[in-house]
């Protein structure tokens, strides 16, 4: 993910940087406000998408809606790789899949999208609920869907309790948003980084490493838990 800082009114970049330190805003460029600068930089940014690798690449769906005369149309962003015309790819969690009509991005027409783009897609072969809001779409092998995880969490520092068999917590990734029943916690002598099991109510789409936000809706104030690194097993 990148991006850029372009300050107004005076703003100095001192300010802002304690605000994003420690962030992923953190790696973000800081640039002047001049339109020049910023057409340059907008040129040389797309000229290295056009010609980056597009092999695979994911699409969390955040919304899906049927176009008189052109069939299901998809809204999200490209999290990872590329999307190019024509493509076939898997809609998870699921067996089904769909084949890229056309890409638009800012209601343009394109023939390939790119890590970070938010695009719109045309889809042939699915309906309108088949590609809901939480489906991923990809063409990357390494994503996978499973409805029982395996994996470790790290657990915020405002965080008091242990996580228990027992408690049912949400899990949020991406545009999905699982609730799921913890069947085992264990840890070796730090209770803020156990290793849990869960079953979720249907299955969760992920990569390896990926990082989900484990919340606790009965938390009172502190509703947000911490982490769970996707999946050990």
């Amino acid at each position: 993910m990148h991006g850029y800082f372009v300050l107004r009114n005076y703003v100095p970049r001192e300010k802002i940087e304690p605000i994003i330190r420690g962030t992923i805003l953190e790696k973000f460029e800081f640039l002047p406000d001049d339109a020049n600068i910023l057409r340059e930089k907008r040129l040389i940014d797309a000229s290295q998408q056009e010609n980056a690798p597009s092999a695979t690449g994911t699409v969390p769906v955040d919304h899906a809606f049927n176009v008189k005369g052109v069939g299901v149309v998809v809204l999200g962003v490209v999290i990872n790789g590329g999307v190019a015309k024509h493509a076939v790819m898997s809609a998870l969690p699921g067996s089904k899949t769909a084949q890229v009509r056309s890409i638009q991005k800012h209601d343009e027409d394109f023939d390939s999208a790119v890590e970070g783009d938010r695009v719109g897609l045309a889809l042939k072969n699915v309906e309108v609920e088949d590609v809901d809001r939480g489906t991923v779409l990809t063409t990357d092998p390494t994503v996978k869907s499973s409805k029982v995880l395996k994996a470790r969490a790290s657990l915020v520092k405002y965080w008091q309790t242990p996580i228990k068999a027992g408690m049912v917590l949400h899990i949020g990734h991406w545009m999905q948003f699982l609730n799921g029943k913890i069947e085992e916690a264990t840890d070796e002598g730090d209770w803020r980084k156990p290793t849990l099991t869960l079953t979720l109510e249907k299955e969760l789409a992920y990569r390896l490493g990926d990082k989900a936000v484990i919340m606790y809706l009965e938390g009172g104030k502190l509703r947000v838990a911490g982490t769970l690194e996707l999946p050990l097993a």
